[in-house]
């Protein structure tokens, strides 16, 4: 669709407000946007042209946990919190590959993920899909449809890939992911991804603003914070690690691209 062209969106929709959602879809290759979420995506990608790369090396980070904690660790339930837009691969193909029992539940608050997700990922017995808000942990794991899926009383693996960065500071993201905990039964997983401040790279603080003006708030952080983020649970090997050396299918080796430095990956359980 170019954009020059009047463009539709379902009822309750502003397709002239981008969405990290949607403009995460423009950097998978999707067509889930508009040209708001495409103007921001081209103002990234004109200061970072490689900003795709960091986008599918959080997928493959995503991929590699999952089918981890399916298959290694015997985890068959997952929650995707801020799942985004289905994509060519997703949360319970990874599961379900690794392990044929998983189970998973997405939740998200846009709108147009709710009704992309619905309709494209609910499968009767594998997965489902509910609105749900990480601010209110309480009501995503009351839902009524997310009980039928799951047994609370089991482990499950909570996935946050790429949401913790919109949590800005004075909303206190470290006790946003602790809020979780108390509706974890032991043995449950934590993974997240992050956008991360390296500090060696000076564009960063330029995709700061890009980002933060034109999606309202993302927030690079050192690994150190994000470790913190991480606190009351045991954080697996590798640790804080780059999305691209988190658990790599061969021998660890020099990183793909250096702005995979600029989001990285973690693990952890309650004991």
């Amino acid at each position: 669709m170019a954009d020059d062209l009047p463009e539709s969106a379902p009822a309750g929709i502003d397709p002239s407000t981008p969405t990290f959602a949607r403009v995460y879809d423009y950097f998978l290759g999707g067509k889930d946007n508009f040209a708001a979420d495409r103007e921001v995506a081209d103002m990234v990608m004109r200061l970072v042209p490689e900003a795709p790369v960091v986008a599918q090396g959080n997928r493959v980070a995503i991929e590699r946990a999952v089918t981890y904690l399916a298959a290694e660790l015997g985890i068959d339930q997952f929650v995707d919190i801020g799942s985004g837009l289905p994509t060519s691969s997703n949360v319970h193909q990874f599961a379900r590959a690794a392990n044929p029992a998983a189970r998973v539940v997405y939740v998200d608050n846009d709108p147009i993920v709710l009704a992309h997700g619905r309709a494209l990922l609910t499968e009767t017995g594998v997965a489902a899909f509910i609105q749900g808000d990480l601010y209110e942990p309480e009501k995503i794991f009351s839902d009524p449809a997310l009980n039928r899926m799951l047994d609370l009383s089991r482990p499950v693996a909570v996935v946050l890939a790429a949401i913790i960065h919109h949590v800005p500071d004075e909303r206190d993201p470290a006790g946003v992911v602790r809020g979780l905990h108390p509706f974890l039964a032991p043995g449950s997983h934590v993974m997240l991804t992050h956008l991360h401040d390296s500090g060696d790279d000076p564009r960063v603080e330029e995709a700061k603003g890009i980002l933060q003006s034109g999606l309202g708030g993302s927030y690079f952080r050192h690994s150190s914070e994000i470790e913190r983020f991480m606190d009351g649970l045991t954080i697996l090997d590798p640790g804080v690690t780059h999305v691209t050396a988190w658990r790599p299918d061969a021998p660890a080796g020099p990183l793909e691209h250096p702005l995979h430095t600029q989001m990285v990956a973690v693990l952890g359980r309650k004991d």
